[in-house]
């Protein structure tokens, strides 16, 4: 048994490959086949696995699911550590199972299959991943070479990682540990951004100038009493409408004042102060004479 954490002929991660498959941590790459990937990792106490991640295009192929399962069942239950991702949930290690956690994803998503395996460092714990991924692509049957026509997946050409959810997120191009303070940070962030957008919100809005109130719109009442109001002549109106008293002609006082002609006229006038002496002259007048008060 080598105690080697490393890997003979590991090879960096590339920037398709996940920062992270549940809680384990990717290192570095072991091996990659047409039907997966296998990584080194780790989890949060430091110990080493080795996790099994199923290719895009397999991922797409239920069969892959069910040869990838059964090949994990057929282990011995020390040797497989945790399990996810769909078509993994039965069987003889079944309870392995681990649910995706985090947000729903888009519809549609399609999640790979995955399995954590013990990684004591030994070429033949690298050597079984190995025969495990073959076994999902086919590429070596046990017995006897079948006869006939030779065949080809369909999905073999698709050969980038399959897609995984990780939650929380870690901070972006880095795929070191992340844990809640990420999240925590995070929130913080928004919740400043939102109190500035607030807070430059009111400074734009609270100087502008009231705006006037809508001009009245009239009911049936008002449009009633409206043209009543209107149909009726105003005091003004029927007093310069009227008809004045005729004063006469002014060729002729006599007749004026006469009191067969305007009675109303000669009874708002002031007595006249004539003598006596006065009225037997050809002159005519139509008021009475006034008497001195004494």
């Amino acid at each position: 048994m080598s105690s080697n954490p490393w890997p003979v002929g590991a090879l960096p991660l590339e920037p398709c490959d996940p920062p992270r498959v549940d809680e384990f941590w990717l290192d570095v790459r072991v091996l990659a086949t047409p039907s997966g990937t296998v990584y080194r990792a780790h989890d949060d106490q430091g110990q080493p696995v080795l996790v099994i991640l199923l290719s895009h295009g397999a991922t797409s192929d239920p069969g892959s699911w069910d040869r990838l399962a059964g090949e994990v069942n057929h282990l011995h239950s020390d040797t497989v550590i945790a399990r996810g991702g769909p078509g993994q949930d039965s069987g003889r290690l079944g309870r392995l199972y681990r649910p995706v956690t985090g947000p729903d994803g888009a519809a549609g998503e399609s999640l790979a299959p995955w399995v954590a395996l013990v990684y004591d460092g030994s070429a033949a714990a690298v050597a079984e991943a190995r025969r495990i991924l073959e076994a999902v692509d086919m590429s070596t049957l046990s017995g006897s070479s079948p006869a006939g026509p030779d065949f080809r997946l369909h999905w073999i050409d698709d050969t980038l990682p399959g897609r995984v959810r990780t939650w929380p997120l870690p901070w972006p191009g880095r795929r070191d540990k992340a844990g809640w303070s990420t999240t925590v940070v995070a929130w913080l962030l928004t919740i400043f951004i939102a109190l500035t957008g607030l807070l430059i919100a009111v400074l734009l809005f609270q100087n502008v100038p009231p705006a006037p109130p809508p001009p009245p719109v009239p009911t049936s009442a008002s449009s009633t009493s409206s043209a009543n109001s209107s149909s009726s002549p105003s005091p003004d109106q029927s007093s310069s409408e009227s008809p004045s008293p005729s004063t006469g002609d002014s060729s002729s006082p006599n007749e004026s004042r006469s009191p067969s002609n305007n009675p109303s006229v000669s009874g708002s006038r002031t007595p006249s102060m004539s003598t006596p002496g006065n009225s037997g002259s050809g002159t005519s007048s139509a008021s009475p004479t006034g008497r001195r008060r004494l």
